[in-house]
C-alpha cells in the first residue's frame, strides 16, 4: 500500500465505524451521509485487504485486523487532534472541552461542590456531563469515547484501562427513627430477619452479600432503587433497611429521621477510583481535569 496516495480521512471512517459498529451511526458521527461512510468503507476494504467489518445478525462485529488496528488508529488521531490545536499546549482558562463523566449520585455529592468550584476559578469554560454510573464498568461506552472517564468501584479491569485511587469508604446500616425492630444496636440474626433497600447503582451489593454468602446466609432484598436519595427517604418512611456509605449515611441522618448504625459483621472499605482509557494519558485537557478530580476527593 503506497502511502503517498492514502486517502487519510478513510482512518476516520474507520474509526468512527469501530466505535459505533453501525453504518448509520458512523454517518452520523461524521456528519456525512450513509452512502458516504459505506463506500469508504469499500475502499478501506480493497486498500487493507480485510473486510474489517462484518455483520452478524443485526450488529457488525470487527475483524481480527481491525481490532488490531483500532487503538493505534484512534491514538493517531487523537494525536493530530492536539497537534491541531496547539501542541500538549492546554490552557484551562481558555479551554471550551466538555467532558463526560459517569458516576452514582453519591460521589457526584462528594465531589462536585469542590471540583464545580475549581473550575469555576481555572477553567470556567469547561463543561461536564454527568450519567448515571451502573455497577458494571461501562468499557463500551469509554472505548467509543461517549464517556471520557469514570469514578467508582471496580473491582477487576481490563488492560486498555487506567486506574487513579480517589477516595476510601466504609459501610453503615440505615434505618428510621422508631423502627420497631431496630434500636441503635443490631445483631446479625435481627439484620437477617428484615427486608432490605439496595441501591443498585451502588456498586456495594457485592461487599455484603459477598460475606453472607460466605456464611451460608442470605438477606432479603425487597426494593431495589437506582439513587442513593430515593433509598433514604423510603428508608425515613417504612420499615426497609439499607446499607450506605458512611459519609452519605451521615449526610442523610441530619435533614431525615434516621438512625445509623454499624453493621452486625466486617466488610472491611471499599474503594472509589477514575477511570479511562490508557491510550488517553497523553490527553492534556482530561489529564488536567483527573487531578483536580483528585484534589476534590474528600479527606
Amino acid at each position: 500500500m503506497n502511502m503517498n496516495t492514502f486517502d487519510l480521512n478513510l482512518l476516520r471512517v474507520l474509526d468512527a465505524l469501530l466505535r459505533e459498529r453501525n453504518v448509520s451511526r458512523a454517518a452520523e458521527r461524521l456528519s456525512l451521509s450513509q452512502p458516504a461512510v459505506s463506500n469508504a468503507l469499500n475502499r478501506l476494504r480493497e486498500l487493507l485487504d480485510d473486510p474489517l467489518l462484518v455483520r452478524v445478525g443485526r450488529a457488525m462485529q470487527p475483524t481480527p485486523r481491525a481490532l488490531e488496528l483500532e487503538a493505534p488508529i484512534r491514538d493517531a488521531l487523537q494525536r493530530i487532534g492536539q497537534s491541531l490545536a496547539g501542541g500538549d499546549i492546554f490552557d484551562p482558562a481558555r479551554s471550551r472541552q466538555r467532558f463526560t463523566l459517569a458516576l452514582t449520585d453519591y460521589v457526584e455529592a462528594l465531589c462536585m461542590p469542590h471540583l464545580l468550584e475549581s473550575l469555576g476559578s481555572a477553567a470556567p469554560g469547561m463543561g461536564l456531563t454527568i450519567q448515571h454510573l451502573t455497577p458494571t464498568l461501562p468499557a463500551e461506552a469509554l472505548d467509543k469515547g461517549n464517556l471520557d472517564l469514570v469514578l467508582g468501584r471496580f473491582e477487576e479491569l481490563p488492560a486498555r484501562f487506567q486506574r487513579r485511587p480517589w477516595a476510601s469508604e466504609t459501610l453503615r446500616l440505615l434505618a428510621r427513627r422508631g423502627h420497631p425492630q431496630v434500636d441503635g444496636t443490631i445483631d446479625l440474626e435481627t439484620f437477617l430477619g428484615q427486608r432490605h433497600l439496595w441501591v443498585s447503582g451502588g456498586q456495594t451489593k457485592g461487599m455484603v452479600d459477598q460475606w453472607l454468602a460466605s456464611q451460608g446466609l442470605k438477606r432479603q432484598i425487597a426494593y431495589t432503587t437506582p439513587n442513593y436519595l430515593q433509598a433514604a427517604h423510603l428508608v425515613a418512611t417504612t420499615d426497609l433497611l439499607t446499607v450506605l456509605p458512611t459519609r452519605l449515611a451521615a449526610y442523610f441522618a441530619q435533614l431525615l429521621p434516621l438512625q445509623v448504625l454499624e453493621l452486625p459483621f466486617d466488610v472491611g472499605q471499599f474503594h472509589l477510583e477514575l477511570v479511562y482509557l490508557a491510550q488517553r494519558e497523553r490527553d492534556t485537557a482530561l489529564q488536567w481535569l483527573v487531578e483536580r478530580i483528585v484534589e476534590a476527593a474528600p479527606r
